[in-house]
């Protein structure tokens, strides 16, 4: 029943709908929501244009600031109720419990096992190989996926690929914004 209740409400308050009297009649009303994101968009588009491209717009912090000021809008409306969240700022349960993930630590003991027989067993020279491949592929900006394909077959591990690539590329440090 909460469950149904809740899809309701969601329906009403957080899609829209009951803005309109007939959202879908005609469809008039999703093809103005449709061209006002296309509008919307193409003011970004053009923006981002003006800061002289994306790259440029990036190591000027752009999106980065847009982002932060929209996620602090919204969440000044959904504090102030002028969007409504149900289960968040309307038709709050009491007292709901909240689920807590918990994992046994066995089961974690069980992974690092096995990840520990994969680097025994595993053809070291063949994984120290892919992964200088995929290190010089990412120097010559080549498609890296066939080189990453190579890498996981020789049972190289996400943190190795991670650090190969790290290791030509650096690690992106985002510009502070406020």
């Amino acid at each position: 029943v909460t469950i149904a209740l809740r899809t309701q409400q969601i329906i009403a308050y957080e899609s829209g709908v009951i803005n309109t009297i007939d959202p879908l009649g005609g469809s008039y009303y999703l093809e103005k929501l449709t061209l006002d994101m296309e509008k919307e968009a193409k003011a970004y588009i053009k923006k981002i244009d003006e800061l002289g491209g994306m790259v440029k717009a990036i190591e000027l912090g752009f999106p980065q600031k847009e982002i932060a000021e929209s996620a602090y809008r919204y969440q000044q409306e959904v504090e102030k109720k002028e969007k409504i969240i149900v289960g968040v700022n309307a038709f709050e349960m009491e007292h709901e419990p909240i689920p807590i993930l918990e994992v046994d630590p066995a089961v974690a003991r069980h992974q690092l096992n096995r990840l520990r027989e994969v680097k025994r067993t595993r053809n070291k020279t063949l994984v120290k190989q892919t992964l200088s491949d995929l290190k010089k592929a990412a120097r010559d900006e080549v498609n890296l996926m066939p080189y990453i394909l190579h890498c996981v077959r020789a049972y190289a591990t996400v943190g190795e690929i991670m650090d190969a690539l790290k290791e030509v590329y650096g690690v992106y440090e985002e510009p502070i914004t406020y």
